[in-house]
């Protein structure tokens, strides 16, 4: 009985180490990623740009300028703002703050839709794969500036 306990222990702590490896090893390949590696898809970017002018435009303006006191979500003021942070941080930011008139209300799905557009308007180039409606899943996604060469 304590032979067949201590193999099967083994076995689990196997397990569990492989489990735990295999888990470091995707976060580690995810931290890699950035807006410059086609982090959403195309449809997901149009399907943003409605959502964007049905909740976002009214504050932040049709183009993602900005207007009075809400911020810009294009160019060099959003770069600023965003740079060494992750999609996730941004996912959170809108989830949990927008929009103004209704803070919580969009779905994930729609958040990242709405980033996905942002990411488009700021040149970021689109992918294969959607960006993930959850902040976790976006965590390790950065928003970097272009690289260069």
């Amino acid at each position: 009985m304590i032979e067949r306990v201590t193999r099967y222990s083994g076995w689990l702590f196997g397990a569990a180490a492989l489990t735990l490896g295999s888990a470091v090893m995707v976060r580690a390949q995810g931290g890699q990623r950035d807006v410059w590696n086609g982090v959403y898809t195309a449809e997901q970017s149009a399907r943003g740009k409605v959502a964007y002018a049905e909740n976002c435009a009214a504050c932040h303006g049709d183009t993602l300028a900005g207007i009075d006191v809400a911020p810009a979500l294009a160019g060099g003021g959003f770069l600023n703002n965003w740079t060494g942070t992750s999609a996730g941080d941004l996912f959170s930011r809108i989830k949990t703050t927008m929009p103004l008139s209704a803070p919580g209300s969009l779905s994930g799905k729609t958040v990242a839709d709405i980033e996905a557009y942002m990411f488009e308007v700021n040149g970021f180039p689109a992918g294969k794969l959607p960006l993930p409606p959850s902040q976790p899943m976006a965590a390790g996604i950065m928003i970097a500036p272009k690289p260069v060469g």
